[in-house]
Formats: C-alpha cells, sequence, structure tokens
C-alpha cells in the first residue's frame, strides 16, 4: 500500500520536497530530512537506504525495519526499496502547535551485523491560517479628559502559523486621533495598544469607529481585522497604574493547589468609587492558564488551582487588568511572567530496542546481545543519567551515545555452568533525591560441543551370577553429557577383547543407544572367573567427542556342582574296602572321606555326615575332616563286616550331596583265628577242614585289598586328570621322604589335596600320602602317612 502513494507524490507535487542529508558514524548515523506540512498521504521524504549507504538488495535479508521515537506512526519505509514516505497527512499546527521547531525522529535497525541509524524529519510550516482576532468587534470607552500619548491595550491577532507565516504587521485605518503602538514582548509575543495622538473633544465627536488590520509575513500574505468602537466620556480620568509593568516570579512544579504565586497591586489617582480597583485576567489569557491559575478580583492575589508540569511547559504569562469603579470605568494593564522550577518527578526510562534471545557459548568477549535508550523528561541534574548492570555477569554496558548504550559480553560464556542470564539494568537519575528504573532482560545461551561423555568412574566393577539366561540383560552403563540436544546424544560401544581364545562379542552384545550390556550365553564360574571391557562413550556433536571407562565384571559363583568324593572312590556301585584290627581301640583312625567341590565359598564348604551304619555306635566321622575314627573299642560279639554311608554335602543354597559307602572287615589275629576256626570244627553246621577255612578266609582278605588298591589307583588317576583346576592330580612318581627330605627312590601313589571343600587350604595333619610300601608284592595292606606337598607345581 505504501508505493502506490509514494508514486503518486512523485507524480504530482515533486515542488514540494526539501531534502538535506547528514551522516555520522557507521554504526550510529543520523539523517535530516526537511518537508513541507499538509503533504499528501504517501509523498516520498528520502530513500534512507541509498542515503545510509545500505545494500538495497540485503534489506529484507537484513531484517530492515523503522521504529518511530514515539507513538505516532506519521512515517513509513518501504522495507524492499529503503524509501521513507509519509503516512498521513500532516498538520504542523495539529501536531507541534506554537513549537518552533517541530520533528519526528525514528530510527531505523538492521541485523547481521546490528546496526542502528537514527534520523529526523523536520516538518515545514507553510503559510495556511490567515490571523483572526479573538473578538470581531472591540469596544473602547474613554475620557475626554485622556492626555495625548495614553494607550489602551488591544487583543492582539492570533495566527496558528510560526515564524515569517506568524503575525508581523499591525495597521489600523487612517483617522487624526489615534495610532497604534506595536511592542515585543520578552516571549516574543505583539503588545498591540491603541495611542491617544491628539486630544479628543466630546462635544465635536462622541464615538470612533476604526479598522485594525494584522498581516503575516507568511507568501502569498493572509491577514486578519477586528472593528474599534470607541465612546467617548467625559468622567474618571485617571486609570488605575500597577506598581510594576512586569511581574517576574518563579514557581516550583507540582506546587500543591492554593499556592500563591505573586500578589499584583494597583492604585488610581480619582477618589470615591472612581478609585476602587477590581482585578481580572485579561481576554488574551488561554483558557488552559486560566485553568492552572486564579486571580482574586479583591486583592490581586494569583494562586495555583491547577497542577504545573514543568515537562509540558516551563514558563506562564498571564496580562492581569486592573479597572476601577468608575463610570466609564478605565483598566490599567500589567504582565505577570510565571518560570517553572523543575524538580526531579520523573524516573528514568529504559527503552530496549533490540534485545538477541540466543547468543552462543563461544561468543567471543564484546559480542553486542542488547540495544537500549535512557530516557528522563526531566532537565538540568534532574535529567542526567547514570546506567549500570551488576558486576556478578560476564556483560557491561557500552555508551554510544547520549542516553544510548549496548550491552555487550565482557567475558567467556558457559552453558552448562550458567544457560540464562537476567541482566538487571539499573538507571538513576542525579536528582535529589535520585530516581531510578529497573529493567531486566533475559539472554539465553546456545549449546556448543564443548563436553565430552563422562563415566560416573573410569574404572568400575560390576557382579554377574553365572548360569544365567541367554539374551538377558545383565547390567547396564552410563555416562553423562552436561551438552544439550544432539550434543548430549551418547552413543556405546566397546572393545573386542578375547575371553579364553573367543571375542568377547560371543559373550556379551551391547545396546549402544542406553548402554545395556546382554548375554549371549551362560557363564560358567568354574570357567570364567573374571574379564575385562573397554567400554566408550561417544557424543553425537560436530566434532563428535568420546570418553572411555574399564569394566571389571566378576562371574559370582552359584551351587551349581555337587561335592565329588575323591576317596575312596567306587566304580560300577561297588563301594571301597577298609580293615580294621579287632584290637582297635576308642579314636582309633580307620579311614578318610576324601572329597572336593568344584564351587567357591560357601558353596565349596564340605560338611560330612553318617547316613547310615550296621552299628550306629561303632563308628564315627569328623564334621569337617572327614576323618572315620571308632566310636569305642571294638567288641567280640560285633560284626566283623560293618558298613557305612557317608552323605557328603556343601554349604550353597541349597545345599548338594553325594555319598560314599564305605566296608569295614574287622580282622583279629591269627591265634584267635584259628581259635575260632576250631571251634567252628565243632560245629555240626561247618563239617570242612580247619585248614581250608583258614586258607579262604586269608585268601579272600587279601584278594579283597588287593583288587581295592588297584582300583582306587586307577580311579584316582582318571579323576585327576579330568579336573586338574580342582585338585592336584595323584601321580605316580619318586617323592622326598617326609622323616629327613631325602630322595625316596622307592615308587610312591600319592595324591596332594591343596584345598578343602570350603576353598581353605588343609593344614599338613590333613595331608595324606597313599603309598605302597616296599613289600607290595607280598602286603595286602595300605600304609598311610603324613604328606607335605611340595613348593612348586609338578615336583613330586
Amino acid at each position: 500500500m505504501a508505493e502506490p502513494r509514494i508514486t503518486n507524490a512523485l507524480k504530482f507535487r515533486p515542488f514540494d520536497i526539501i531534502f538535506l542529508l547528514f551522516v555520522s558514524d557507521l554504526a550510529f548515523g543520523k539523517i535530516h530530512y526537511s518537508i513541507r506540512e499538509e503533504m499528501e498521504s504517501g509523498a516520498f521524504v528520502g530513500n534512507v537506504a541509498e542515503d545510509l549507504g545500505l545494500d538495497i538488495r540485503r534489506l529484507s535479508a537484513r531484517k530492515f525495519r523503522l521504529a518511530p521515537a514515539d507513538k505516532r506512526k506519521c512515517l513509513e519505509v518501504n522495507f524492499e526499496t529503503g524509501i521513507l514516505f509519509m503516512n498521513e497527512r500532516i498538520d504542523r499546527e495539529q501536531l507541534c502547535g506554537q513549537m518552533p521547531a517541530c520533528v519526528l525522529s525514528f530510527e531505523i535497525f538492521v541485523e547481521e551485523p546490528l546496526e542502528m541509524y537514527r534520523g529526523e524529519v523536520e516538518i515545514l510550516d507553510i503559510n495556511d491560517n490567515s490571523p483572526s482576532f479573538p473578538e470581531s468587534v472591540i469596544l473602547l470607552q474613554m475620557a475626554e479628559s485622556m492626555a495625548p500619548r495614553s494607550r489602551f491595550p488591544l487583543e492582539s491577532a492570533l495566527d496558528a502559523d510560526v515564524g515569517t507565516n506568524a503575525v508581523t504587521v499591525y495597521n489600523i485605518s487612517p483617522n487624526e486621533h489615534f495610532g497604534l503602538k506595536v511592542e515585543t514582548a520578552e516571549d516574543g509575543t505583539k503588545i498591540v495598544q491603541l495611542l491617544l495622538e491628539k486630544p479628543l473633544d466630546r462635544e465635536r465627536l462622541l464615538s470612533f469607529q476604526l479598522m485594525l488590520t494584522a498581516t503575516d509575513g507568511g507568501s502569498p500574505r493572509k491577514s486578519g481585522t477586528a472593528r474599534i468602537l470607541i465612546t467617548v466620556l467625559d468622567i474618571n480620568d485617571n486609570a488605575p497604574a500597577f506598581d510594576r509593568n512586569v511581574y517576574k516570579v518563579s514557581l516550583i512544579e507540582n506546587s500543591p493547589r492554593g499556592t500563591l504565586v505573586v500578589s499584583v497591586h494597583a492604585t488610581d489617582a480619582d477618589e470615591g468609587s472612581n478609585a476602587e480597583v477590581t482585578y481580572s485576567l485579561s481576554n488574551r489569557v488561554s483558557q488552559k492558564i486560566q485553568e492552572l491559575f486564579s486571580l482574586d478580583p479583591r486583592t490581586g492575589e494569583i494562586r495555583v488551582q491547577g497542577t504545573i508540569d514543568y515537562e509540558e511547559d516551563d514558563n506562564y504569562s498571564l496580562d492581569v487588568q486592573a479597572a476601577d469603579n468608575g463610570s466609564p470605568a478605565i483598566g490599567g494593564h500589567s504582565k505577570v511572567l510565571v518560570k517553572v522550577i523543575d524538580v526531579n518527578d520523573n524516573a528514568p526510562e529504559i527503552v530496549l530496542k533490540s534485545v538477541a534471545s540466543r547468543i552462543p557459548e563461544d561468543a567471543a568477549p564484546g559480542t553486542v546481545t542488547a540495544l537500549i535508550n535512557v530516557i528522563d523528561r526531566d532537565s538540568g541534574k534532574n535529567g542526567q543519567m547514570h546506567c549500570e548492570i551488576p558486576k556478578n555477569v560476564p556483560f557491561k554496558l557500552q555508551t554510544t551515545s547520549s542516553g544510548h548504550y549496548k550491552v555487550i559480553t565482557s567475558d567467556m560464556l558457559d552453558r552448562e555452568t550458567t544457560p540464562l542470564y537476567n541482566i538487571a539494568i539499573l538507571a538513576r537519575d542525579s536528582g535529589s533525591p535520585p530516581l531510578s528504573t529497573n529493567k531486566t532482560i533475559q539472554i539465553m545461551v546456545s549449546d556448543i560441543n564443548d563436553n565430552a561423555p563422562r563415566f560416573a568412574r573410569p574404572m568400575d566393577t560390576v557382579y554377574v551370577m553365572e548360569n544365567n539366561a541367554p539374551g538377558a540383560s545383565i547390567f547396564a552403563v552410563t555416562a553423562f553429557d552436561p551438552d544439550q540436544d544432539h550434543n548430549s546424544y551418547i552413543t556405546y560401544s566397546f572393545t573386542d577383547n578375547l575371553i579364553h581364545d573367543l571375542p568377547l562379542s560371543n559373550y556379551l552384545n551391547l545396546n549402544s543407544m542406553n548402554g545395556t550390556f546382554y548375554a549371549l550365553r551362560s557363564f560358567d564360574y568354574e570357567r570364567v572367573k573374571n574379564f575385562q571391557i573397554q567400554v566408550q562413550a561417544r557424543d553425537a556433536g560436530v566434532p563428535p567427542l568420546s570418553s572411555s571407562a574399564t569394566l571389571n565384571v566378576v562371574i559370582l559363583d552359584q551351587n551349581d556342582n555337587a561335592p565329588v568324593i575323591v576317596s575312596p572312590s567306587a566304580q560300577s556301585g561297588s563301594a571301597g574296602v577298609e580293615a580294621v584290627p579287632q584290637s582297635a581301640g576308642q579314636g582309633y583312625f580307620a579311614t578318610k572321606i576324601i572329597a572336593t567341590d568344584a564351587d567357591s565359598g560357601q558353596n565349596a564348604r564340605l560338611v560330612y555326615q553318617v547316613l547310615k551304619a550296621t552299628d550306629p555306635s561303632l563308628f564315627i566321622v569328623g564334621l569337617n575332616s572327614g576323618e572315620i575314627r571308632t566310636a569305642r573299642g571294638i567288641l567280640e560279639q560285633d560284626s566283623t563286616t560293618q558298613s557305612l554311608v557317608i552323605l557328603v554335602k556343601d554349604n550353597g543354597q541349597p545345599s548338594l550331596t553325594s555319598t560314599a559307602t564305605i566296608h569295614f572287615s574287622i580282622l583279629g589275629n591269627v591265634t584267635e583265628i584259628f581259635s575260632e576256626s576250631r571251634n567252628l570244627v565243632t560245629n555240626p553246621e561247618y563239617g570242612s577242614d580247619i585248614n581250608l577255612y583258614l586258607i579262604v578266609i586269608l585268601g579272600s582278605t587279601s584278594f579283597i585289598f588287593l583288587v581295592t588298591i588297584i582300583l582306587l589307583i586307577g580311579i584316582k588317576c582318571k579323576q585327576d586328570r579330568n579336573s586338574p583346576e580342582v585338585y592336584n592330580p595323584p601321580t605316580c612318581c619318586y617323592g622326598l621322604d617326609d622323616s629327613n627330605n631325602a630322595f625316596d627312590p622307592r615308587p610312591t601313589l600319592k595324591t596332594s589335596f591343596n584345598y578343602t571343600g570350603a576353598g581353605e587350604i588343609i593344614p599338613d595333619t590333613h595331608h595324606y600320602s597313599v603309598c605302597l610300601s616296599p613289600e607290595s608284592a607280598q602286603s595286602d595292606f595300605l600304609f598311610l602317612k603324613p604328606y607335605t606337598p611340595p613348593m612348586s607345581q609338578g615336583q613330586c
């Protein structure tokens, strides 16, 4: 809509445009235009973009905009061409009244980089108003005794124009008695007085009718007229006279109602009623002044009756007249000039011109974040302002011109420390007392990728229970990135190390988005007890940042292995056979149950119990040692064959068990055997020869023990080869003699157990070597003796 109006203005009234341009600095320039009033809406003012040297093609991209200095939107700019034009028809008198200069201020903003230019358009007056008098007829009464050179104030003509277009000349129609006396007051107004040049003679002429003409200085000139009707009287020939022609007073603004401004005083040389004076304000005093001030007609006191505002008007002129009570009444005139003294009643006003909503945290010191204007309507010290912001923020104020400031960064920013700044701007004037205004601007700090992901601990330990279900989540890692948005999006990965010659990826899978590890197979504590994982966390910034952590994964044992009975061993359901002499007393060591458990901790802590026995009162087993001893002496009536079922139980939850069956053969001495044989012969049930029985008994016993020893040796060697990590395998080798550590060349079957079922080292008294005696070829017995394990592995 703006461009057609501009085109029409250029087409019809190009001669009305006056153009002036002044440019100061690049960042904060100022341009000045002048244009006549009464221009049509859309009238061309100037091309702001060209005058400021801006690239017209980039106006839209740089967000070219105009900001009027006040609420009146008289000006408009075309954002494509940069042409400034009038948005409406302007009447200078309506806009600025009688002000000598009528100026419309504006500001131009462009961004990238941020620049501001100030400008103003001066509205030039044209002679579009004719002078006019308040009253078309002026009535005067004059005594015939008035002396020549007497003056009679007349109402001044009013002209809404200013300067040369205002009233400059007064004329009166030609006559022989009266002339005009025109004076210029201190406030620049014209005081017109009718001057009596020749004495009056009422008998010759009772009245006069004159024409008063006011002419302005415009081109073409315009004028206005008023008729003066003078009646000649021959009484009361003395007018009241004020003691001063001009009263000059000062008045503090915001003075309360009823405050005395000044008392005027006039005297009249006449006597009686002709000397009684009444005061009043002249008709030339404007309605506004009459609302602000009151005049007591009897005392002449002028008092405040309205609100005096220095910012609205700093001085007032009151025309006061004193009239006597004569007939006709005669008046005298004086002027009261009131100068208003400013008080500090206006706080500074902070106007935000432009504020950056976001600023990157890597912005260099000196980056402009906001433009502000500070205005104070007071004057003098009351209008002198000081602006500041807190010192605990990385921002500072920079003055560009009077009342104009830039908010710039003074230090580096860190979004992770402070993502948002509320900057309180304080403006304070120099009045007494000073007045201040606060305004807060909010600036957000945008993120850059300046922080790598961080693990809570660079090295940590996690625990995983063995026999876990494949595919289940077993643990998770978490890294934290204090950055924002995509700079904080973290993905996880791990280094594919080897675990027992297999890649780690065969055991674990990692969810790269949330850091959760999933098991691809079950872990076996007895095979893998611990391993390490190198985990890396990487963000999605540009460039991406990463960090790593080391995880020690510890496999926790479950009670998934039952105790294994090593000695005595049993094959194909057969049980071990032990020989006990009948002469054995209480506490006799018969044999020892040796068992191991592949688990660890409480899961491998073993206890031994007698589950079943031929004679429960004959043998007892050590709860922790597994040693089987006689609970009492062997009696003759005891059976020669005893069986024990031993239960071996670990301490897991739930516990696992194994059993072993041991047969004991009670052997008497030879004499007893022969005696028993003789008794058997006498028994009708046993009719065989005693020698035959003796041979059978001795042969059977020897054969049983020989077979048992051979089976034990074979089973122990086979078990040791199958479980090398649990205990030291039994080996057939040459060893050290326990008594003197000398080398024993005899072949010895030796089984050494370094750990108990609970995973503790067995004391030396609990270590045994099973050895064949040198006479093993002829002997059927096993000899048990304590064995001390060698210092290094692999030595017998």
